[in-house]
């Protein structure tokens, strides 16, 4: 990673001055994610380049490209069709957007979000393009948990873990199903472009692809029923996908039926990284980490009825 940092800023530098000259952007070479086994992105000026996961797929990726540049009314477009490779790792660019204020939660865009999401699942999904991956991302959180060695909180979080059914924990192939997901929704994978004043967009398309669409809609309805996110801001994101025509639900009546299963996979995924990250730092859970853990001490036994859906 000491040498990513520089050779992805200096890209990033490359690209935002493509034909060189005095460079007076803010910020310059700002570091906005880094971490040994995951993404590094870096920012300069209105330039963000990003360097993708050891081991990414380049025909995958790709496919991810090309489907963010024909929906960019859906998501943000790359700057160019395809990755370059810096130090061996996977490169792409992106124009910068302005991304959802933490500080500000009264304002959380989630009538974008979920209008975003049913469009997305509207739209006709790319030949060839992957199975999305939020399966296989609660499995790599779940393998993150696993090496950290012996914690209180691990018993519970593999038990609501192992009573999933095989595709949930990316031990086998999902359901036949061609919907466009995202694959990994969350508030921060929403920006505005042009920063400040475009419209909300979705980023992030290294775990897009074809799947179940409830899987998208699976974190918000996860902190829902963990008691993390308010009533009527659920209600607000639900009635927004369903008024946008989102096939993931009923377009009335209870949504649970569909989102129970991955509802339970990213609250595993959830504690799962809690638990990882609370080891790592040294510390205790904090109030947030310790509820995601507490839903996974109360999850029962998948119901009949859902696993034999699914199997289906």
């Amino acid at each position: 990673m000491n040498a990513l940092l520089p050779a992805l800023t200096a890209t990033a530098r490359a690209a935002a001055h493509p034909n060189g000259g005095d460079c007076r952007c803010a910020p310059a070479g700002a570091v906005l994610a880094e971490r040994d086994d995951d993404a590094a992105v870096v920012r300069h000026g209105g330039t963000v380049a990003k360097a993708h996961t050891p081991g990414t797929d380049p025909a995958g990726l790709g496919l991810r490209l090309t489907t963010a540049t024909r929906l960019p009314d859906i998501l943000l477009a790359p700057l160019r069709p395809a990755p370059d490779t810096v130090l061996g790792r996977l490169v792409t660019l992106w124009p910068h957007g302005a991304p959802v204020d933490p500080d500000d939660p009264a304002a959380a865009p989630w009538e974008a979000a979920a209008t975003l999401l049913a469009r997305l699942h509207r739209a006709p999904a790319p030949a060839g393009l992957p199975p999305m991956r939020g399966p296989a991302k609660a499995a790599r959180a779940v393998r993150r948990l696993g090496a950290v060695g012996p914690h209180p909180a691990a018993g519970p979080v593999l038990r609501a873990w192992s009573a999933l059914p095989a595709w949930a924990r990316g031990e086998a192939p999902a359901p036949p199903g061609g919907t466009l997901c995202h694959g990994d929704l969350h508030l921060g994978q929403l920006v505005r472009h042009p920063a400040g004043t475009g419209p909300w967009l979705l980023i992030d398309v290294d775990d897009l692809g074809t799947g179940d669409p409830a899987w998208d809609l699976a974190r918000p309805a996860a902190w829902y029923a963990c008691g993390l996110l308010p009533p009527e801001e659920w209600s607000r994101f639900l009635a927004a996908y369903r008024e946008a025509g989102g096939p993931a639900v009923p377009a009335a009546g209870d949504p649970w039926p569909a989102l129970d299963l991955p509802a339970r996979a990213l609250t595993v995924q959830t504690a799962a990284l809690a638990v990882a990250k609370s080891v790592a730092a040294g510390r205790p859970l904090d109030e947030v980490e310790q509820a995601v853990v507490d839903a996974c001490v109360r999850m029962g036994p998948v119901p009949p009825e859902l696993a034999s859906e699914y199997a289906q």
